[in-house]
């Protein structure tokens, strides 16, 4: 199979993405922390904040939306999700509806998936229990006997959703499953959870329900000490992550199989992430197997730097701060996570600025299509022919890769080594001293039609084409002396600065090219080609830019 098949493959293969939209609306797993965004830049400035850019500072929970419970949100010697392999969150999987047999508070078994769909050792299995219909973002449903004659959509997707029984998670553990997802706001059920004594009238409901159903109480149907070693033992232990809040198009995949990637963020320590999800089916002239086989032999790179606290962040933006506000044995039994609040701006670690980071009527984030984000793309080494401040055009870029219309560009300077955790790493270099792109750059990226474009340097603008230029003036002058070398011109004059002042964002961004700033990771070893790459970005109904996790898929 070749790189170019793989590509054409893929490029053809019809997607579907399963997550939830990211809002201030969002509700949060209950007692967590609901998404919190704070402007503190504008372009013509903002309060406590300077000018510049549309620059946004958030606070929140992970168990937000679509989201990966990882290893140490139960088991705190557990993997980070930093070191979890790529390979851990995608592979081949099944989404199985048992929404015809399961209601309110209900019990979930292995023979209910097992009669419905094929699940094979290693899969990554997506339940659909049909309560993803009460997702915040999905149309109210009408009930005349409730209050206000709709349905209480929180409730129904986070308090009274059916969970699996104790026999389903030692089932997952015998099959190997890499991840368990569901449709609802957990993949445990409601009532093993906190929720069961923050709403005690619901769990007199499911305790009357047990016993008219199962002839039990719930304690015998949930022995608590061996659900506590199972869930937050032998659960992590056996790497079995959890999904949570899978919606989006889980109602087109019913009961069939499809090549799954839930990639979180990798974040160093915190234990839960927003997650991406998204499904891929083989093209309709395709065999499933083949596509599939496709897909496990393919060389997957991870293109994202660890998230962390020692992450530095771009200029004068917020850097991530992390505090945990509860702990599995802070509470009886530890039917609770370790589960962190996290404070941030999005300009730090590899992320994407959105078309609303410096375009005032651009798309947020979460309103860009996911087919926007994967596809073809162009990889340029350049690094052979930087050094410090240096100015690189389309020719160089040209010179090393074909460039076709509509490709994701990816230019790698080698500014990558300077990174933070890099043996070389220099955060001087790296913040402020980083190539950056011609005069013509721009027009020419619009002529290519580029979807979007990559960058391994803080940012895709020179730096000497943003306020780095004032805060840093003995460097400018060194970019000068560069300009009058290779054009003959003082910087200004080759970039008046009316027209080039953050030429990549002000110029590009409204004709819909925005960028990744910040790749990192394998991009260090990766040379010059075509490749496939996905940005799987949290899917933010109201952020202007996003953290993500970038992988480029190659056969290789």
């Amino acid at each position: 199979m070749t790189a170019s098949s793989l590509l054409e493959t893929l490029a053809r293969a019809p997607v579907y993405d399963l997550t939830q939209g990211l809002s201030i609306f969002t509700p949060p797993f209950p007692g967590d922390h609901a998404l919190q965004i704070h402007f503190f830049k504008r372009i013509t400035g903002a309060y406590g904040g300077g000018q510049g850019a549309n620059g946004q500072l958030i606070q929140w929970s992970n168990t937000v939306g679509t989201h990966l419970v990882g290893e140490r949100a139960f088991f705190s010697a557990g993997r980070t999700l930093a070191d979890v392999p790529l390979r851990d969150v995608m592979g081949r999987g099944v989404i199985v509806d048992i929404s015809d047999l399961v209601g309110e508070y209900d019990i979930i078994t292995p023979e209910m998936i097992t009669s419905r769909a094929d699940v094979r050792k290693g899969d990554i299995l997506i339940v659909n229990t049909g309560f993803h219909r009460y997702s915040w973002d999905q149309p109210d449903i009408p009930n005349p006997n409730a209050q206000g004659g709709v349905e209480n959509k929180e409730f129904g997707f986070l308090v009274r959703h059916p969970g699996p029984s104790i026999e389903f998670y030692r089932w997952a553990i015998d099959m190997q499953l890499k991840i368990v997802g569901f449709d609802c706001g957990s993949a445990e059920h409601p009532m093993n959870t906190p929720i069961r004594w923050m709403h005690a009238s619901e769990f007199e409901k499911a305790e009357a329900k047990a016993r008219e159903k199962y002839g039990k109480s719930w304690d015998e149907l949930f022995p608590p000490e061996e659900y506590y070693r199972l869930m937050h033992q032998d659960l992590p232990k056996n790497h079995v992550l959890l999904l949570e809040a899978v919606v989006g198009q889980i109602d087109e995949l019913l009961n069939q199989r499809a090549y799954i990637l839930a990639l979180p963020l990798p974040f160093m320590e915190v234990p839960s992430s927003w997650t991406r999800v998204i499904a891929y089916r083989p093209p309709a002239d395709m065999d499933e197997e083949a596509f599939f086989d496709l897909l496990d032999n393919a060389t997957v790179h991870d293109l994202t730097l660890p998230f962390s606290v020692q992450t530095p962040q771009w200029a004068n933006y917020e850097p991530l701060s992390v505090r945990y506000h509860r702990r599995v044995g802070g509470q009886k039994l530890g039917f609770g996570r370790n589960e962190a609040i996290c404070k941030a701006s999005f300009h730090l670690a590899t992320h994407m600025d959105g078309e609303k980071h410096f375009w005032a009527n651009g798309r947020t984030i979460g309103e860009v299509p996911i087919d926007y984000w994967i596809g073809p793309a162009a990889l340029a080494d350049i690094s052979h022919l930087m050094s410090d401040l240096e100015i690189y055009t389309p020719e160089m870029i040209e010179s090393v890769v074909e460039v076709r219309e509509g490709d994701i560009l990816l230019i790698k300077t080698g500014w990558h080594k300077y990174g933070w955790n890099s043996p070389d790493a220099d955060e001087f270099r790296y913040m402020t001293r980083h190539p950056g792109p011609s005069p013509d750059f721009s027009d020419w990226a619009v002529s290519k039609k580029i979807k979007w474009i990559g960058i391994d340097a803080v940012s895709q603008d020179h730096p000497m084409n943003t306020i780095q230029r004032l805060w840093h003036p003995q460097v400018f002058e060194e970019a000068r002396e560069i300009a009058r070398r290779k054009y003959g011109k003082d910087w200004d004059e080759v970039y008046p600065q009316d027209k080039y002042y953050q030429d990549t964002h002000l110029n590009l961004f409204p004709k819909g090219i925005v960028h990744a700033e910040n790749l990192g990771n394998a991009i260090a070893h990766l040379s010059s080609g075509r490749y496939y790459v996905a940005a799987l970005l949290p899917k933010g109904m109201e952020c202007a830019s996003m953290w993500g996790r970038f992988i480029l898929l190659t056969d290789e």
